[in-house]
């Protein structure tokens, strides 16, 4: 990974967040512009882990780019962030479960969402070659499903509320789907029983 320096992260209600995301063309992949915009979506991951000591994707929309591709650091499968260039979905289980998602944008809070249990993906590395991986493990599943979302312009909380809402009023109106990490942190036990998955 190329070091540079790391973006800001976009915070929730910023109306670029809710915007699709244009594929990387295969011209782009080979620009320099596109490299250094990847080497910042990586350092932008490292810096927000080693400051917040969470985070294992981000996509990047989140810093302001409205292209198809994202970054992931799985601890124990990689040792840097690795870059995931127009991500599909080939497949995606019928079973679903449960689960407090966070989000880079919206750190203080989680957000209660639905996910397929295990999906196949379909993506470019940062070398332009095609690779498949196929049924991933949950872990892995609800990561690229909620970074996917991103590309998409969706947030974990348009899975709650299709409205344009600010944090005080999700936490008001959806006290069941949006709580905020300090009342979890405080009593994790009460909210793990809520959800079928925790990370």
């Amino acid at each position: 990974m190329v070091t540079t320096t790391a973006a800001t992260v976009l915070r929730l209600g910023t109306p670029s967040l809710r915007e699709a995301c244009a594929k990387v063309s295969l011209s782009e992949l080979a620009s320099a512009p596109f490299h250094a915009d990847m080497a910042r979506l990586q350092s932008t991951l490292t810096a927000f882990r080693a400051k917040n000591g969470f985070g294992r994707g981000i996509a990047a929309p989140q810093i302001g780019v409205q292209k198809r591709f994202v970054a992931i650091h799985l601890d124990g499968k990689h040792a840097s962030p690795q870059v995931y260039i127009n991500p599909e979905f080939t497949w995606r289980s019928p079973a679903m479960f449960s689960m407090w998602d966070d989000c880079m944008c919206f750190p203080d809070l989680l957000v209660r969402v639905s996910r397929h249990a295990s999906i196949s993906l379909g993506y470019l590395n940062h070398h332009g070659q095609i690779v498949h991986e196929d049924a991933l493990p949950q872990a892995e599943s609800e990561l690229f499903q909620h970074e996917l979302d991103h590309l998409d312009g969706i947030l974990a909380v348009n899975l709650v509320s299709k409205d344009l809402l600010s944090a005080d009023e999700l936490l008001e109106r959806f006290p069941s789907h949006v709580i905020q990490r300090r009342a979890f942190d405080m009593n994790p036990t009460k909210f793990q029983k809520l959800v079928d998955y925790v990370i």
